[in-house]
């Protein structure tokens, strides 16, 4: 039988990022399975690849103020790109109570650490970018380190200085069950064989749920799709914007190639694995996009182009890290929630630090912990995009 050190469910950006932060840190035992042919299949190639620190809650904030730096120092730091763009992200409000909670959160960043956010006025606004439509705009929140990373690129290059130390990664296998005896978590029964192991981590992403069942544990996790539409080139608007929130109605865009990508999160989605592109959401998102930016009206895109991904869904839309309850050598990093490319670097740091020394200094792990939900202390995080 084979054996490894820690086993990491799920060879997305978290699970790579977990196997990264734990070879660095000296485990060379590490052995990621990946069900699928090629990693990314999931939920991180399917990504719009923000990252961001201008969150609601102290938490989320911490997470982006390791991980925004870390993707920032990327390629020095593995050898690898990870196409970090600071090209910032601009929330535009569009009421007063909207200004007041961008101002209310950026006095939270500022006291964590955050030194670039700064709340600016519509005129500001009008200024830098004449396209919006900005009768309604009454002020926004800009951060100039916020930006966009390339998700794919990001995870293939945790995961090779992963390799290239000793970790080892398992494509085309699937995880079918996992033993325990009276210590804890024994082995992982896979279809390349059994795998003993006291220590597994769930990095499943959307498909956590059923990862934890194998272990009798019900974690509430559930996959939502988001569909995001590329358009065909356009210059009519800069390519050096930010992303860009209109708070009326959570639309966002970004620059993306020689056009933008298009992003709202549609609430009538209901939550399952649907993973095909609704062809009637490219004229509910148009629409949205032309009442904000009359030059998009008319624009040109592709639905063959549009893509659907799946978010993964807790109920305070905040990730479960740390150690499953009564059951020993079991560890969660599920349920981001939409921020697992931008938080995979404080997540792969949290998880690395729990295994090896069971606590961490990034955040207050116990916030973050399954058993949040069962015992009614969760934390809501408002800014979700």
């Amino acid at each position: 039988m084979q054996t490894a050190e820690v086993v990491i469910i799920g060879g997305g950006i978290v699970g790579s990022s977990i196997a990264y932060h734990l070879t660095a840190a000296g485990c060379a035992d590490v052995l990621v399975i990946e069900r699928e042919s090629a990693q990314g299949k999931g939920s991180t190639g399917k990504s719009m690849g923000g990252v961001r620190a201008q969150f609601s809650t102290a938490v989320n904030i911490s997470m982006s103020l390791y991980s925004i730096p870390f993707y920032a120092s990327f390629e020095e730091r593995l050898g690898y790109p990870c196409g970090y763009r600071p090209q910032g992200y601009l929330f535009c409000a569009t009421s007063q109570r909207h200004l007041d909670y961008l101002r209310a959160n950026s006095e939270t960043q500022v006291a964590l650490g955050l030194k670039d956010v700064r709340i600016i006025d519509a005129a500001e606004i009008r200024a830098g970018f004449p396209e919006l439509r900005s009768d309604d705009i009454v002020g926004g929140s800009f951060c100039p380190t916020d930006g966009f990373v390339d998700p794919y690129s990001a995870m293939n290059g945790l995961m090779a200085w992963a390799a290239e130390h000793g970790a080892k990664l398992w494509k085309n296998a699937a995880v079918t069950a996992i033993e325990r005896d009276g210590q804890g978590v024994a082995a992982v029964e896979t279809t390349r064989g059994t795998v003993a192991t006291r220590k597994v981590v769930n990095a499943a992403g959307a498909w956590a749920a059923a990862v934890a069942a194998m272990v009798d544990l019900e974690l509430p996790v559930e996959p939502l799709r988001r569909m995001l539409v590329p358009s065909e080139p356009f210059d009519g608007f800069p390519h050096t914007a930010p992303m860009i929130i209109d708070m009326s109605n959570g639309f966002h865009f970004r620059p993306e190639g020689l056009g933008f990508l298009l992003a709202w999160n549609d609430p009538e989605e209901t939550p399952g694995y649907k993973t095909d592109f609704e062809p009637a959401f490219v004229e509910k998102i148009l629409t949205r996009a032309a009442d904000r930016v009359p030059a998009f009206e008319g624009l040109a895109v592709n639905p063959k182009r549009a893509w659907a991904g799946l978010y993964e869904m807790t109920p305070d839309h905040h990730p479960i890290l740390g150690a499953a309850p009564d059951v020993p050598g079991f560890f969660l990093a599920n349920g981001f929630s939409g921020h697992g490319v931008m938080h995979a670097p404080a997540s792969g740091k949290i998880l690395c630090d729990l295994i090896l020394r069971g606590a961490t200094d990034l955040v207050d792990a116990s916030l973050l912990g399954l058993s949040r939900f069962a015992e009614g202390r969760m934390i809501e995080e408002t800014a979700v995009l």
